[in-house]
């Protein structure tokens, strides 16, 4: 049985598209140029900090990311950030009686503000950067696993990524489920990956709840 659900982040739990305007205007890159460049790099099976080098060669992203702070445009996300499906998926899944947890490569910072939207909803929160290790490293999967009060088979990871999410999570021995949105989902959703890795492929996180009750109660 599935007893345990963990979400991603970016583009599965938050539209980055706002975020990475930002970056564009940081970058002083027209915004539908970067967009373009984010497509062609992601398309390429390139790592998408790469992006950043196409136009400024030499881009640290974290030391950037500190001089955003520094002049007051940090990076940011709100519940206007949030996909509309979120809340409602989140209130079915734990109506279920599941365990929810929140688990992605992000900083601190990020750590802090899911924390703040999510405070009454999931009973873990963990980053990239509170952890030490980074998707797709194994070491990320096993602090989640370490996290979940049950075993790895009875976890389902969530995500947007075959590469970064859906494969990882499988080699450790969890259910996945592909979500299709953002560029990497978009761009992926016809590969082989995303057609046979992932335990559920669907459209919207409101899916999910009909999903994993069917799954765990397959006479109903």
């Amino acid at each position: 049985m599935i007893r345990a659900v963990v979400f991603d982040v970016g583009e599965c739990l938050v539209d980055e598209t706002r975020e990475y305007g930002t970056w564009a205007d940081w970058l002083g890159v027209p915004r539908h140029t970067f967009h373009a460049m984010f497509g062609a790099v992601i398309a390429q099976g390139r790592d998408y900090r790469e992006v950043f080098q196409e136009f400024r060669p030499g881009f640290d992203l974290y030391e950037e990311r500190e001089k955003r702070a520094a002049a007051g445009r940090p990076e940011s996300f709100g519940e206007e950030d949030l996909y509309p499906d979120v809340r409602t998926a989140l209130a079915a899944l734990r109506d279920q009686g599941l365990w929810l947890g929140i688990a992605g490569n992000q900083t601190v910072r990020a750590g802090r503000i899911l924390r703040e939207l999510f405070r009454n909803d999931v009973d873990l929160i963990g980053t990239s950067d509170d952890w030490g290790a980074s998707k797709p490293d194994p070491e990320f999967f096993k602090r989640v696993g370490a996290a979940v009060p049950f075993g790895v088979a009875e976890i389902l990871y969530v995500g947007d990524r075959c590469d970064n999410d859906i494969r990882p999570a499988r080699q450790a021995g969890m259910h996945t489920a592909l979500v299709r949105r953002g560029p990497w989902a978009t761009i992926q959703w016809n590969d082989v990956e995303a057609e046979e890795l992932p335990t559920f492929r669907v459209e919207g996180l409101g899916e999910l709840p009909d999903r994993v009750r069917r799954f765990n109660d397959p006479a109903r």
